[in-house]
């Protein structure tokens, strides 16, 4: 029964990944809540019965307490027995059922449910966002806002819901009671809660501004913690473990700073509480006494008057904390929401369809791209790679080579011009069908912290273990494979690689990425330099795997080694965006131009100063 509890609210359910969450925290949370809109109702009245079940019992007691008071001991159970067994249901039967079902609605329902529901979500949207968007942040704290955001607005749901409903019953159900007796009674209540809310209308905001500051101060702190795990190796190089203890233990101090002022407001608004507790409750004890003697309340009333009171008393430090932590948890989600809630930059058009590739003709038509700056990169560029052609980019850093690829690729959208395969914008494409069509390995190589199986069959997740083992010896990757171990005993293709695979040199990194190209087997093929990090040896190994995969494929290379390039069909030599020389090897050299100098220095013309 439990697991079929546990499965009402479907974490997975379907929804549109590409709906940008709306601006505001009320809309953002319930962007994310509508789907367990009916869970939430279900939970507003169940917490309504149980508060107002629980605010009765102290008015049983007081009933109780008459009914003992002014009953003969021998005829109680014949003169109220009918009463006193329908209040032992009720506390034996009722109350345990109600807040049975209280909590199984609450913590196997809604709360792990809800939580995880809301940062698939908001992991799905992330991951749907522009490459520009990753490399203007941090992983960490774009991963930290992502897990922090579903126990928030989780949180902000169940607070207002729940636990301030169920104080509001109490405090309701005090006035009604003291109102029925007498308005001294109800008058130190109302200047109570005047002052309470008085208090919490001066502490609240100044706590949650105080929050805030200390949630940035460690969010401040996480990074630096994150940037120096990240950077461990240029740390360790340059010997500067005492610069990064440095930076982050200034961190510390700041959040502790923080932390501290925070406290002041806790500490200052805790002793003000209780000393409005103790003056109520002083004060309505002093007058229920007088009443009682003057014969307008009695006994039960007054027991169950000051039970109540008692009870809200004990009840209004939490329900300070959780006020307190309401505001916290709307800082976070407005924190969440800076960084999540923005627009996709890269989107597909709304009739955007599959890419079919059957011959792989690219042409770049009056591109122009200038990275949302006012100019450079590329003006008006043209190119044609026809179908099966194999062009490579030569030219200085910053010429344009790597921006054409990822223009190709669409991880950036063109301010002017239009690129197509096969005659198909790929603009009015599907993004994942074009990438599908595209065999990449980058100068970057970075692979996932799973298996060296899982990162070969990223290529094709369908691939069977020996079409895997047949691209990793094409990449001449299966040899050093099967010697690996990691740290948990995992070895060969079960073993893990490690944070972006970091426990792998940098030519293996590289053989097991043209292992995934060479297992996706995709008709088109950009090479980024792909064999950048190989020694010569293992390099001219490859390029012969590469010689027999790039076979009626097109291919647009970019290497600064032009030995790895030199036996394509066309070079293209760019400069500040622009076609500068284009032809074969021989002909760029007999042209004695910017290829020519730029092979002179690769092969030695550098040293000819004279």
């Amino acid at each position: 029964m439990l697991a079929r509890l546990e499965r009402l609210i479907d974490p997975f359910a379907p929804f549109d990944e590409g709906r940008t969450p709306p601006d505001g925290v009320v809309a953002f949370a319930w962007h994310y809540l509508r789907p367990v809109r009916f869970w939430l109702i279900v939970l507003f009245l169940l917490s309504l019965v149980v508060g107002l079940l629980e605010a009765g019992l102290y008015l049983l007691v007081g009933w109780f307490v008459d009914l003992v008071a002014s009953s003969a001991p021998e005829t109680v159970f014949d003169d109220h027995g009918p009463a006193l067994i329908a209040a032992a249901l009720v506390i034996v039967v009722a109350r345990p059922i109600l807040h049975g079902a209280h909590d199984l609605l609450t913590n196997l329902i809604i709360v792990p449910q809800t939580t995880n529901m809301v940062r698939w979500r908001t992991h799905s949207y992330t991951l749907g966002h522009a490459l520009g968007y990753f490399q203007g942040d941090f992983a960490g704290r774009l991963a930290n806002r992502v897990m922090q955001v579903g126990p928030a607005v989780r949180e902000i749901a169940v607070t207002l819901l729940d636990t301030l409903l169920y104080v509001a019953i109490f405090a309701g159900t005090a006035l009604f009671l003291f109102s029925s007796i007498s308005v001294w009674l109800v008058l130190p209540i109302l200047i109570w809660m005047a002052c309470y809310a008085a208090l919490l209308r001066i502490f609240v905001p100044l706590a949650r501004a105080r929050s805030l500051v200390n949630a940035d101060t460690r969010s401040v702190l996480t990074g630096r913690v994150v940037d120096s795990y990240t950077n461990v190796l240029t740390v360790k190089l340059f010997a500067r473990g005492a610069a990064e203890r440095a930076s982050v233990r200034e961190a510390i101090r700041e959040n502790t700073r923080a932390f501290l002022r925070l406290g002041r407001v806790i500490v200052g608004s805790g002793a003000l509480l209780e000393v409005m507790n103790s003056l109520l409750l002083a004060v309505v004890a002093a007058i229920s006494l007088m009443l009682w003697r003057d014969g307008a309340m009695s006994a039960g009333e007054a027991a169950a008057g000051l039970a109540l009171v008692m009870r809200i008393l004990a009840m209004s430090g939490w329900v300070m904390r959780s006020v307190r932590g309401l505001f916290e948890n709307i800082g976070v989600v407005q924190e969440s929401m800076r960084t999540i809630a923005r627009a996709h930059q890269v989107v597909d058009a709304p009739d955007a369809r599959p890419i079919e590739v059957s011959r792989g003709e690219i042409r770049f038509e009056d591109v122009t791209f200038h990275y949302g700056r006012d100019g450079g990169v590329l003006e008006n560029f043209d190119l044609r790679i026809a179908p099966g052609e194999k062009v490579g980019l030569v030219g200085p850093s910053g010429a344009g080579k790597t921006t054409i690829a990822s223009l190709l690729l669409r991880l950036h959208d063109l301010e002017g011009g239009r690129i197509t395969i096969d005659g198909q914008d790929i603009a009015l494409a599907t993004q994942d069908s074009l990438r599908s069509q595209i065999g990449v390995v980058t100068q970057d190589t970075s692979l996932l912290h799973r298996s060296i199986r899982d990162n070969i069959l990223y290529g094709r997740l369908d691939a069977t273990p020996e079409e895997v083992g047949r691209a990793a010896r094409l990449a001449h990757a299966h040899e050093f494979i099967l010697d690996l171990e990691d740290n948990r005993g995992r070895r060969g293709y079960d073993a893990h690689v490690g944070e972006r695979g970091v426990k792998l040199s940098g030519g293996q990194r590289q053989r097991i990425a043209i292992a995934r190209v060479l297992l996706k087997n995709a008709p088109v093929l950009v090479l980024d330099e792909a064999t950048s990090a190989l020694d010569s040896e293992t390099e001219a190994a490859i390029q012969e795997s590469l010689g027999r995969l790039m076979e009626g494929r097109t291919v647009l290379a970019i290497a600064h080694r032009l030995s790895t390039i030199a036996a394509l069909d066309r070079l293209i030599v760019l400069d500040a965006g622009r076609v500068v020389e284009e032809g074969t090897h021989a002909q760029l050299l007999r042209l004695q131009g910017a290829y020519a100098r730029l092979w002179a220095r690769q092969s030695g013309g550098f040293l000819d100063v004279g």
